[in-house]
């Protein structure tokens, strides 16, 4: 061996290299943050603002960026257009002015910067969901004109893919080690101060890129995406200009990238650019006619995916496919959720009425216990409709075109072996934003490189096209897909949940009640337009961050004014279908009323308790009956069968009974005791009390709004300081009543009035609550004398059953769940139910029952629920299952009250406009057509789990009927056959069916 000096040509030789100096060597090299005075990074040249720039003629021939870096998000304005959004969080902070600066071309310009005073997540301070800070500062730290080096750029992406490469594909794999040494070499040879180096370089990577993979690799499907939230840290109106921003920077990409597809659901962010920003629009209608720029989803709004109702979430799809398909000429073909919390067993029949058979999410990988088994499957719902399903394999919908990303969706996909293509969603979301250059040229660079899966630029028809084609050795997830996260939004922002029921009622009222007017009346003008806006407010209030609570205080502000807004306005128009459908009936406003005139909006008749106008002016009681989805006046009250009896006993507590059922209440306004009358049944159980207020600590991991955790559970403690005891407040006839009060925690104030109506089969409780709590949870229980393995929950157009038992981690994970109007635990032959107004968390623990009632969070709304609450909720004994005892009918009339019109007239037919023959089909709708004036849609389901027939009964003049499909397309040639009886229904379990009646004009 030769000392005292290198050998010649030692430099250029093979050296034995240590792994981990040669990784940071390169990864040095390239750093924004170390030795950038001799490192390629070093080399880099560089409320409304007027910017003013000359560009120096010496500049001729280069490409010239502006750039402006600040904490808001910017949008560049020029010539009175939208250019370019600016998010410095997002990786946006140039302009390109020219990418070749041509002596013809203006040297000066003026610009316009719109900034904006929040970044891509809102303006909190400390922790990203933390309430808007009105003192938070935004600052403009760059604003430049700049020459930009774009050969100093291509190498940087090109060392960054091979240090990826080197770092990730690992020691094991030898792909890994040519693309350290190239990477290496590259080092070697460029010199920063001398760009003639840098072809070199360039082609030492592009050696390694043009290596190319087999037939057996996987091929990614990557599709530009901007997940924006039409809410969430941020109100709607700034979500406006998100959508501007994040848009026009996609055309800017598209316009310089040939291959750039990018998806973008909610056809309302579609309608907000079309209002606010018609020259983007344009360009976007432009991109969208060449396949490029593709409108995914299908629904007005990315929803939440349990708590809208089954009618609201048809109206997501029919008011976004029919968006779709009037401003592009196509509706889409895969629904698109990515960020919901959680997925309703009862969508894939939904999507697929819609014409939808796709579907596309992420969230589940978010669970917080139990890693959801697939990543391509076939999901089924309640009805057996069956969707194939698609989960991204790297789990997100934000990727940022990075190679461990890439290897990721590989190595993650639990679908190995029965399908060999996934998707990629690449780009800044939640707060917009979307992709950017450098995420296409890092993909670029993967595009057939051997040791990593092939990348394509896709869109989501190519994807599901071929995994359609794969598709045959696919499992089946059959139900709900429950997310283990965020089950804290079932009961978050009350007043929210309260105003979504309140209104989905509304909307249901006024177009039952303006659809019978139409028919009875030809001169009526059904209001389509105003029903339209006031159900696009609805819609966009399910938005996934609205609805579930999780969204800042201006949000919480804005979605209260909307639900005011449907409430005025849609009691505007049901005083109008009224006043129209039975005008001559109604009291003329200086008259006397002979008489009420008793609305029901229902598909069954009702025997119930109202309150009316006396003669005197004073509210009395009535017992009335009215017809199936009709009306009938009422003069003289229906005696009670039994009248309902309240007595109180020596130690406090307090007896009621209707002849239906028969509870007793102990001073706390506790139920000891629950029986049906006539019965030795009790439903209470043994040594417990029911209606038992408990107070749990409410404090999760990270996620406040959005999460209550298992250990909440360990945390319970009984509200027992009572305040006001129990007294009776009606002494009975048609109704019998008392109330109490309790102090909750600290500071917050219940007050209960306990009410048994005349022959009503459940008992109500009228609850108003003071909340003051900070990191509470209240919650009511019903410990019952029933022993079942599964509770059951309604649904959208159904139910499902969940476990009461914990025996496995999937069990556990459900300690909290959701449900809609009502819940129910059976065994043979006796059950009991649990109804409510305006309440969706739940959960049924052996044989305890449990209502969610009020949460405290403090992010990202430091007030949340901090106000006062009225709901009501009611609790049912029956014999037999419940679809027999009808809670289900009950849950209904306890959500759709009864409507009482003073009337001039004594005596009228009751009219019945529908009816349906089997108690299993609930008759949900009755609208106008969209686009038959001349026509109604009705719309039914099975409500039971069975398979029943049934027959459609109208004294509508309908002269002929036809099946169609949730978007109101006929779904046969034929009609079907009008017969005496009426129009005969074949069901399936939970089969949802829509009617087409053809009026006599």
């Amino acid at each position: 061996m030769r000392s005292g000096g290198a050998a010649p040509g030692m430099a250029a030789g093979a050296m034995l290299k240590h792994r981990r100096t040669a990784l940071e060597r390169v990864e040095k090299f390239v750093s924004a943050a170390y030795f950038t005075d001799c490192n390629l990074r070093g080399r880099w040249e560089t409320c409304w603002f007027k910017v003013e720039l000359s560009i120096p003629p010496a500049w001729a021939g280069r490409e010239v960026h502006f750039v402006w870096e600040s904490d808001g998000e910017g949008m560049v304005w020029r010539d009175g257009q939208p250019v370019q959004g600016l998010t410095k969080e997002g990786e946006k902070t140039s302009y390109i002015l020219t990418s070749c600066l041509k002596e013809s071309e203006p040297h000066s310009v003026t610009l316009y910067v719109e900034l904006a005073c929040n970044g891509l997540f809102g303006a909190g301070k400390g922790t990203m969901i933390a309430p808007p800070d009105p003192n938070r500062r935004f600052t403009v730290s760059k604003a430049e004109l700049v020459v930009f080096n774009r050969d100093v750029y291509e190498l940087l992406v090109d060392l960054e893919i091979l240090l990826d490469m080197a770092r990730l594909l690992g020691e094991e794999n030898q792909r890994s080690f040519q693309a350290l040494y190239a990477a290496n070499q590259m080092v070697n040879v460029c010199d920063v101060t001398d760009p003639a180096t840098f072809p070199a370089a360039r082609d030492l990577a592009a050696a390694i890129f043009g290596q190319r993979n087999g037939e057996s690799q996987h091929s990614i499907h990557a599709m530009g995406h901007c997940h924006i939230d039409s809410a969430w840290l941020w109100p709607y109106e700034e979500t406006i200009r998100k959508c501007a921003r994040s848009w026009v920077t996609v055309i800017r990409l598209m316009e310089s990238n040939p291959e750039l597809t990018f998806v973008c659901s909610q056809a309302q962010q579609f309608e907000w650019v079309r209002s606010w920003y018609p020259g983007l629009y344009a360009q976007i209608q432009d991109y969208v006619a060449k396949g490029r720029f593709v409108p995914v989803g299908g629904t007005w709004v990315e929803m939440d995916g349990n708590l809208p109702s089954g009618e609201a979430m048809v109206r997501q799809f029919l008011q976004g496919q029919r968006f779709f398909r009037e401003q592009f000429g196509r509706i889409c073909s895969e629904f698109w959720l990515p960020d919901t919390f959680g997925y309703s067993a009862q969508l894939p029949q939904l999507m697929r009425g819609c014409g939808i058979g796709r579907f596309l999410t992420q969230k589940l990988s978010w669970n917080l216990v139990n890693a959801f088994p697939h990543h391509t499957f076939f999901w089924e719902g309640i009805d057996g409709s069956r969707v194939l399903t698609h989960f991204p394999p790297g789990d997100s919908y934000g990727m940022l075109g990075r190679v461990e990303e890439m290897l990721k969706t590989v190595k993650n996909n639990k679908d190995k072996g029965r399908v060999n293509h996934s998707a990629v969603l690449f780009g800044f979301g939640d707060g917009g934003g979307g992709p950017t250059q450098k995420m296409l040229d890092r993909m670029k660079r993967m595009r057939d490189t051997d040791g990593l899966p092939r990348v394509q630029m896709s869109t989501p028809d190519r994807l599901f096209s071929v995994l359609e084609k794969e598709s045959s050795q696919l499992c089946t997830w059959v139900g709900e897909l429950f997310l283990e996260l965020h089950n804290g939004t079932y009961t978050t922002q009350a007043q929210i949940k309260k105003g979504n029921r309140e209104c989905e009622r509304i909307l249901h009222d006024v177009e039952v009640l303006s659809a019978l007017a139409l028919a009875q009346d030809s001169s009526f003008q059904y209001p389509a337009s105003q029903l339209q806006r006031l159900w696009r407010l609805l819609l966009l209030n399910q938005f996934h961050d609205v609805l579930p609570g999780s969204c800042i205080q201006l949000v919480v502000e804005d979605a209260l004014q909307y639900y005011a807004e449907i409430r005025r306005a849609g009691a505007q128009l049901q005083e109008e279908a009224v006043q129209s459908l039975c005008g001559d009936l109604l009291q003329p406003e200086s008259g006397h009323a002979e008489g009420t005139l008793v609305l029901n909006t229902l598909p069954w008749e009702r025997t119930e308790v109202i309150s009316r106008t006396g003669p005197a002016g004073a509210e009395v009681l009535a017992l009335v009956t009215a017809p199936s989805m009709g009306y009938a006046i009422l003069r003289e009250p229906l005696p009670p069968p039994q009248p309902v009896t309240v007595v109180k006993q020596e130690d406090g507590s307090v007896t009621m009974e209707n002849g239906v059922i028969a509870v007793c209440l102990d001073a706390m306004g506790r139920l000891t005791s629950l029986r049906l009358a006539h019965s030795e049944r009790e439903a209470v159980a043994d040594g417990c009390c029911a209606n038992q207020f408990a107070l749990f600590d409410d404090v999760p991991l990270y996620w406040d709004a959005w999460d209550v955790m298992d250990y909440h559970l360990e945390t319970r403690k009984p509200v027992t300081t009572l305040l006001k005891p129990l007294e009776i407040t009606l002494a009975g006839g048609l109704r019998g009543s008392a109330s109490f009060s309790l102090r909750v925690g600290k500071s917050s104030t219940l007050t209960q009035e306990i009410v048994l109506d005349a022959t009503c089969p459940y008992i109500r409780f009228l609850t108003q609550v003071e909340w003051k709590e900070s990191h509470k949870f209240l919650k009511v229980e019903f410990p019952v004398q029933v022993r079942s393995t599964n509770a059951t929950y309604e649904i959208q157009f159904g139910h499902v059953q969940r476990p009461t038992h914990w025996n496995t981690s999937w069990d556990w994970a459900r300690f909290e769940v959701w449900a809609h109007k009502w819940m129910d635990l059976s065994e043979h032959g006796f059950g009991v139910a649990v109804l409510n107004d305006s309440k969706y968390g739940a959960s049924a623990r052996g044989n305890v029952l449990s209502l969610s009632l009020l949460r405290a969070p403090k992010s990202p709304d430091a007030t949340a629920d901090i106000t006062q609450h009225h709901f009501t909720y009611a609790v049912l004994p029956h014999r037999g299952s419940f679809q027999d005892a009808g809670v289900i009918q009950c849950a209904y009339n306890l959500n759709f009250p009864l409507h009482a019109v003073p009337a001039s007239c004594a005596q009228c037919p009751a009219w019945s406009a529908f009816s349906v023959s089997s108690p299993a089909v609930v008759l949900e709708t009755v609208k106008q057509a969209e686009d038959r004036p001349d026509a109604v849609v009705v719309r039914l389901y099975e409500a039971h789990g069975s398979t029943a027939v049934t027959w459609l009964r109208s004294s509508l003049p309908v002269t002929e009927a036809m099946l169609c499909d949730l978007l109101e397309q006929p779904l046969a040639k034929e009609p079907l056959a009008l017969e005496q009886q009426g129009v005969r229904l074949s069901f399936t379990p939970f089969q949802v069916l829509s009617i087409l009646l053809v009026l006599r004009q």
